[in-house]
């Protein structure tokens, strides 16, 4: 298994349909990508604890069923359109991947 998770921090400017945009990208762009075995995106869920970091404005939790479908997919052309469509709207992306 391995887990890839994406933050997202839009640019102060971004429009509003950006944010959903993003969103809606990860589910239907990305989620067709080989050897995913699990998508999940969302917004932040505001926990009001010190130690939770509800800055980002869009999560990804991607798992794939090993590292080589991980490879597969940072080349993918569904991943490369995603990178395209959203990216004048980011300013920021933080990933965090473990197995």
């Amino acid at each position: 298994m391995f887990v890839h998770v994406v933050l997202f921090w839009m640019k102060p400017d971004a429009p509003a349909a950006g944010r959903e945009q993003l969103a809606n990208d990860c589910r239907e762009l990305l989620s067709q990508i080989p050897g995913l075995t699990l998508l999940e995106v969302g917004h932040p869920a505001m926990t009001p604890r010190e130690v939770v970091d509800n800055s980002y404005d869009v999560g990804l939790l991607t798992v794939f069923k090993d590292s080589a479908a991980h490879d597969a997919y940072q080349t993918h052309p569904l991943h490369l359109k995603f990178i395209e469509r959203n990216k004048a709207n980011w300013d920021r992306v933080k990933i965090y991947d473990f197995k």
